[in-house]
């Protein structure tokens, strides 16, 4: 049972609200939320409900309307949560938990939160204090003075938790982002100096300067014709350090983008900027390498990175390329394990400078566990980090990929796709200007992005034995692996190659520095305990394949399940149909959908290969369920 003042005065239990009834019977109760566990005299009650002269009856129409709150209550029950409504002579006392109002629920999130000490912990907990309120505190209750200062008391905590809000951000150096949350509450209360104050100091760390101090102006004006005074301290403060900021600013000698840029008027459309004064759109930056911080997404380069040069040469000949009017994609496919992303990643951090707009990072979750992400979502990411303020996000697909793509249009901007299930995920995500690149990583080779959207492919495949062997090295100590090339060498055949597999084998001689590298080959060459031992932790061969497999059809998995038991992993389409029960052309379309998900590889016309781990993985599969002709 959920009480709630932050907006219309509501009771919700798991069954739905309670109806409460006629507005005084709701004051009755607000007021007895706003002092919970603490006896409420009946003449307050009256004093609150009647503006005016109370009415001869008034002390039964009280009475009244206790007697069905407690009735309501019942029905909901109250009993099971520890709630109960009492009268003490000529009063009334409401015990419940407080934590069941949300007024005490916000309080707490507000009191934990410490935007200049923690923002990166306040700001989840003023967002989600602030997500508490449904519209102004108390709706539905009685006019009268007392509910009124009640009321604005309940704001005041709102706007404070809106200003810590807006320095947690500012403290994360998210500028844009303080501005759009400051925004809204400083049109609606124009008078609140801090809130002005630190809208000012948000607008002018992303370049606004104008409309910075176009607020102190407006407001300077305000409080002398509505109260007489001139800005106070705080607000006088703001002004003065912007003025001192701009004063120190040196002259920029102009860069070849921002030449560029002079060259016209931003392409960035209004609706992706906060309002300036009166409404209006401003005429700023909205937050990229325009005119604030430009986004830089990636995740951490990868350690110990090796190889993959002709790759990575790859991927620079396709991104780096400039065609007029078209913007480069590059699609790096490949099986589970193989390290696509880690590969992408490398190659974004060494090309980070190409890319001076910033640099977008989505996982679009195609093989993880759980939906894939839905491009909406990734939408919403993205154009918050280029400063688009959350209110002015677009709740449609289309609508927030057409106003990505207008935000994008003349940046130099990198964005890259990890882990796409399909091409249908990744088209909305495409930008459409010149300057940006995108690069796709999928276990699927997304053909259709190749025949729709020109996506150049890159292939990634196991790593040879000298490669294999290097990783190795590179994870355990150049020394540790001479002891015993031989013993290295086996470890990449029974890895398959695959550099997740290797890294999983080189946890475990991290955890056994003591062992020698034969021990661990001896121990995979048991093939029951191989994807076992591949595993660490959260990560593992055997956990890749299951999320490929997941996005199999039944037919498909059956099929992979079927080619497990071949003996040395080589066939034809021949041999797959009759291992597996199916017809030839049934047979062969479900083996050009597996080879797509790089779950077997077409070697040559008709001649097929699965790998050890994958006929490992199948295996265990079919051990658990029902195998092909069940």
């Amino acid at each position: 049972m959920d009480f709630s003042l932050l907006g219309p005065i509501a009771v919700t239990t798991g069954s739905g609200e309670l109806s409460l009834g006629p507005a005084k019977r709701r004051s009755v109760l607000a007021l007895l939320l706003l002092q919970p566990n603490t006896t409420v005299p009946l003449e307050q009650l009256i004093d609150s409900l009647w503006e005016d002269e109370p009415p001869e009856h008034a002390r039964t129409v009280v009475q009244g309307h206790v007697s069905r709150l407690r009735a309501t209550l019942a029905q909901g029950g109250a009993d099971a949560y520890g709630i109960e409504l009492t009268t003490h002579g000529s009063a009334y006392l409401l015990r419940l938990p407080e934590e069941l109002i949300d007024a005490h629920r916000f309080g707490e999130l507000v009191a934990l939160a410490r935007p200049e000490e923690a923002p990166a912990d306040a700001v989840p907990l003023l967002r989600e204090a602030l997500g508490l309120w449904r519209g102004p505190a108390l709706t539905g209750t009685v006019t009268s003075p007392p509910f009124a200062a009640a009321a604005h008391a309940l704001e005041e905590r709102r706007l404070t938790a809106v200003e810590a809000l807006g320095r947690a951000h500012g403290a994360l150096g998210a500028h844009e982002q303080a501005a759009a949350v400051l925004y809204n509450a400083a049109v609606n209360h124009p008078l609140r100096e801090g809130l002005i104050a630190g809208l000012m100091r948000a607008l002018f760390r992303t370049g606004r300067q104008s409309d910075a101090l176009e607020w102190f102006h407006r407001t300077r004006r305000l409080l002398n014709e509505e109260l007489g005074v001139d800005p106070g301290e705080r607000l006088r403060g703001a002004y003065e350090e912007i003025l001192r900021a701009e004063e120190a600013r040196p002259a920029a000698k102009p860069s070849a983008v921002s030449r560029e840029t002079a060259a016209g008027p931003s392409t960035a459309p209004a609706e992706a900027r906060v309002p300036a004064q009166g409404g209006q759109p401003s005429g700023g930056a909205s937050g990229s390498g325009r005119g604030g911080a430009a986004p830089r997404l990636l995740p951490r380069p990868p350690a110990r990175f090796l190889g993959r040069e002709h790759q990575l040469a790859a991927l620079t000949a396709i991104l780096t390329s400039r065609t007029p009017q078209e913007s480069p994609l590059a699609v790096v496919a490949g099986p589970a394990g193989v390290g696509k992303t880690a590969c992408v990643v490398q190659w974004a951090h060494q090309y980070a400078g190409a890319f001076p707009d910033g640099q977008l990072f989505a996982d679009l979750r195609g093989f993880g566990e759980g939906d894939e992400a839905a491009p909406a979502e990734i939408l919403r990411d993205f154009l918050l980090a280029l400063g688009t303020p959350p209110e002015r996000v677009p709740s449609s697909a289309e609508a927030a990929s057409a106003l990505f793509r207008s935000l994008v249009a003349e940046r130099r901007l990198l964005v890259v796709l990890d882990n796409a299930r399909g091409s249908a995920q990744v088209r909305p995500l495409l930008p459409g200007g010149p300057h940006c690149a995108t690069v796709v990583t999928s276990r699927s080779r997304l053909d259709g992005l190749v025949a729709t959207d020109w996506a150049r492919p890159v292939g990634l495949q196991a790593m040879g034995h000298e490669e294999g062997a290097a990783l190795l090295g590179a994870m355990l100590g150049a020394e540790r692996v001479a002891e015993d090339p031989a013993a290295a060498q086996e470890l990449v055949a029974l890895c398959d190659g695959l550099p997740l597999a290797l890294r999983a084998a080189a946890a475990q001689l991290t955890a056994r520095p003591r062992w020698r590298l034969a021990r661990l080959a001896a121990a995979l060459r048991d093939e029951r305990r191989r994807l076992a031992l591949l595993s660490a932790e959260d990560t593992g061969i055997a956990a890749a394949l299951r999320m490929s497999v997941a996005r199999l059809s039944a037919d498909d998995a059956r099929l992979l399940s079927a080619l497990a038991t071949s003996a040395d992993g080589h066939l034809n389409s021949s041999v797959a149909a009759a291992l597996a029960g199916y017809d030839q052309e049934r047979t062969q379309d479900a083996l050009d959908r597996l080879a797509e998900m790089h779950l077997v590889d077409e070697e040559s016309t008709d001649v097929y290969t699965i790998s050890t781990l994958t006929q490992l993985f199948a295996r265990d599969e079919r051990g658990e369920g029902d195998g092909p002709g069940a």
